[in-house]
């Protein structure tokens, strides 16, 4: 894997912010772009815009046979059985709604249970609420260790034959958490329940089965993995999807309309009302060759590597406490002793380095850490050692910007 030609492929990494080569950080948050998705959008746009399905023209035909060709791209990537199990959406949280007000709805009654984790973005809190408050079901969290981990037997004592639904994220958005989702599913099943995965942060970092997850539906989002913003995936079990009703009604999606009925598409376009986001499945599908070029196995390993670096050398850093298990994926949350996250961001800044401060729509979670608001330096294959030991010199010029610091 040759680090420098990759990086060569991004021209954001060539930019330079307040006099400094840029260090971007903040992969967790939006990953940057190649060149190749780039382009792969401009050329869509320059030589085949169009709408797709409905035209019989040469230019609609190009853009569907673009747009389900990405399709392919995601089965293929994730390891779904058919393309009816992947839906295209405008990321993982409307994936996520489109689960929770579609199947949860329809299936969680007032004496069942939905069961999430103190760990979950609040895309994968806030519908479940809503269902929870909507169906009457009780909502329940499975316990926390306190370095950011489940264990099995909390996970077996929470997830009861009344559990319906374990919804839980692949790996956390602020401790790096990797959780064990195939096991979970396996426990999940056995009490028949469903499995809903939150891939946000594991689909860029980790090499993705479904099929051996044995996941129910799993969702995830094309801009945190150097696609385009705006696109995401929802995959579904087909004979769940197939048991499902839309949740967005309109043109794309039906099949017949009369004066007082209508009947829907097939899978998966039943759930693609409106004109889809055709440029966008576009570049999820360069992105996903771009990926795939490289390895992810190739990925996974750097990675492992670079975070391990990371952990090592900002624990040199006094005062600085560090959130999140040692086994965990390429990021690294932190406290600098007293002075808050906004302001360890914001002097970063000034010598070109990107991380993100704040409670990353986490704040059951910074509850559970006894915090308001954390800073996070996330990762990806496109970092480098030297840009760690930037982050390791701005966060000591941080304290003595600050003076002494203490706890």
């Amino acid at each position: 894997m040759d680090i420098q030609a990759i990086r060569e492929q991004f021209p954001i990494l060539k930019e330079k912010v307040n006099g400094h080569d840029l260090v971007y950080l903040d992969s967790s948050a939006t990953s940057q772009k190649p060149v190749q998705v780039i382009e792969a959008v401009n050329e869509y746009y320059r030589t085949t815009n169009s709408n797709v399905h409905r035209g019989v023209h040469t230019l609609g035909s190009r853009a569907t046979d673009l747009y389900e060709g990405s399709r392919e791209k995601v089965r293929r990537f994730i390891n779904a059985k058919s393309t009816a199990e992947v839906i295209f959406t405008r990321g993982t949280t409307t994936a996520l709604n489109i689960v929770a007000q579609s199947f949860g709805l329809q299936n969680v009654s007032a004496d069942e249970e939905i069961v999430i984790t103190p760990m979950e973005h609040h895309s994968n809190i806030i519908p479940w609420q809503q269902v929870a408050k909507a169906t009457g079901a009780t909502l329940k969290y499975i316990p926390m260790q306190a370095d950011g981990t489940l264990t099995m037997e909390d996970i077996r004592a929470t997830i009861t034959d009344k559990t319906k639904i374990v919804a839980i994220t692949h790996v956390s958005n602020v401790l790096g958490t990797i959780n064990p989702i195939k096991e979970i599913a396996n426990i999940a099943h056995d009490h028949g329940a469903y499995i809903v995965v939150d891939g946000a942060q594991s689909a860029p970092h980790l090499k993705i089965d479904v099929q051996d997850l044995d996941a129910d539906f799993y969702a995830f989002s094309g801009h945190k993995m150097c696609a385009p913003t705006g696109i995401g995936v929802l995959y579904g079990k087909q004979e769940l999807l197939e048991n499902m009703e839309p949740i967005e009604f309109g043109g794309e999606m039906i099949d017949f309309v009369g004066k007082y009925e209508s009947t829907w598409k097939d899978l998966p376009w039943k759930f693609e009302g409106g004109t889809p986001i055709i440029a966008g499945a576009v570049g999820l599908g360069a992105a996903i060759d771009f990926l795939e070029d490289i390895g992810m196995d190739n990925i996974v390993a750097y990675e492992e590597k670079l975070v391990a670096y990371a952990l090592a050398q900002l624990r040199e850093v006094e005062e600085l406490t560090i959130y999140g298990p040692e086994e965990r994926a390429a990021l690294v949350t932190f406290n600098l002793g007293t002075v808050h996250p906004h302001d360890v961001s914001t002097v970063l800044d000034t010598e070109g380095i990107a991380i993100r401060a704040g409670h990353h729509c986490a704040q059951v979670l910074m509850k559970e850490l006894d915090v308001t608001a954390t800073a996070r330096a996330s990762m990806h294959f496109y970092n480098v050692e030297a840009e760690i030991d930037r982050l390791v010199d701005g966060l000591n010029k941080t304290k003595e910007y600050f003076g002494n610091v203490t706890l």
